[in-house]
């Protein structure tokens, strides 16, 4: 990505990017900024958000009219070419009419005169193998902001980091437990992080510290958190709200075809897979008990990596921290042998949903009620 204050000077910017949230904060900030440098009343916003090649054209047509029309009052103008939907690979995008209209329109940029005119441009993830992406990659400067998922090595550090600049914008201090919750609630998701930090400011009124008790006040699960809603009832070995948290996913399973038994079932295998690998830890000395969740993210720092797996679905090291601060606690609940235990109990759950014709819902509470209600039982 280009540095920020380096695009910003540039008089001819991309801003792009699947992460719809930082494309859209970043190129208001850009456009507010330019306006402010060059003054005049004369900038303007075309919208290129459109459904088909008609649409994209009429859009186009009206950038260079934009571009070929002096200031009314003279001096400088900014042109916001805003939320282009057609420079990646979708149908629209591959129009030919649409890629000729593309192609003249960086022959234009090309020769264009930027004395007092600048050009943003904000789209969604753009192709980059196309001209007009290199003309404009060429001429001036991109910016790209990839989504936060799961799947990145950092993403909780990216989206604390993230949270405690919109707090601080607001005068506001956050402990590292509470903002930890924060971003476990939100999961990957930086526009849910803007909402829910907004929210937090506004909840502690005039006071400044944001605590942990904020966070579980008002701060929403997103629909990842919930999808841990029913390992953290495992974890705690509470069986009533084990039971409604398992209705509840069940239910949601009629509505969300993405969602289903088997799901659930791998997500609670990682669970105590997790609590297994972090009871070990615990009776080996690696990890001490601590209160306070600093000191804990001290302990794990230390822990060596290179003996663990890299493959994250493997590795329960992988998790944030605070995820495995509050799996550490749980520990406490189970014994080793009820751990080992729930792992065969897990297996034969899976098989059991796999081959036979039991009501699957039956099977997956069966299985929880005997891991919950287990009673310590003695390996050799």
């Amino acid at each position: 990505m280009a540095s920020p204050a380096c695009s910003a000077r540039a008089p001819l910017l991309l801003v792009c990017g699947d992460d719809d949230f930082s494309v859209k904060q970043r190129s208001r900030q850009v456009f507010d900024l330019w306006c402010k440098e060059l003054g005049g009343m004369d900038h303007e916003i075309v919208d290129a958000a459109v459904q088909n090649t008609g649409e994209a054209l009429a859009a186009l047509s009206r950038l260079r009219e934009a571009l070929d029309t002096l200031p009314f009052f003279g001096g400088s103008k900014v042109i916001w070419f805003q939320n282009c939907s057609f420079l990646g690979d979708d149908r629209t995008a591959k129009s030919n009419a649409v890629m000729e209209s593309l192609l003249a329109l960086s022959e234009h940029l090309k020769t264009f005169r930027w004395d007092g005119v600048r050009l943003l441009v904000s789209a969604g993830r753009a192709d980059e193998r196309r001209v007009f992406f290199k003309c404009l990659k060429k001429l001036g400067a991109i910016e790209s902001f990839a989504a936060l998922t799961a799947d990145d090595k950092d993403w909780a550090g990216a989206a604390e980091s993230h949270a405690l600049k919109i707090l601080g914008a607001t005068g506001k201090e956050i402990s590292d437990e509470a903002l930890a919750e924060l971003v476990t609630r939100t999961g990957p998701n930086l526009r849910g992080l803007a909402s829910e930090s907004e929210k937090l400011a506004l909840y502690t009124g005039n006071r400044t510290a944001v605590t942990l008790e904020d966070v579980r006040a008002i701060v929403t699960r997103q629909k990842q958190a919930k999808a841990f809603a029913l390992a953290e009832s495992l974890g705690d070995r509470d069986l009533p709200k084990l039971l409604r948290t398992l209705d509840e996913e069940l239910w949601e399973m009629r509505i969300d075809k993405k969602k289903s038994e088997i799901g659930l079932l791998y997500g609670l295998i990682s669970k105590v897979r997790a609590l297994l690998f972090l009871k070990e830890l615990r009776n080996m000395g690696a990890l001490k008990p601590v209160r306070d969740y600093a000191s804990f993210k001290t302990q794990l720092d230390r822990l060596p990596t290179v003996d663990l797996p890299a493959d994250k679905k493997f590795n329960p090291l992988a998790s944030h921290p605070f995820v495995l601060f509050q799996a550490f606690r749980q520990t406490e609940n189970y014994t080793a042998a009820e751990l080992i235990s729930g792992m065969d109990a897990l297996l034969q759950c899976n098989r059991r949903l796999v081959s036979s014709d039991l009501d699957e819902a039956l099977v997956l509470q069966q299985t929880l009620i005997g891991i919950v209600g287990l009673k310590a039982l003695k390996y050799s």
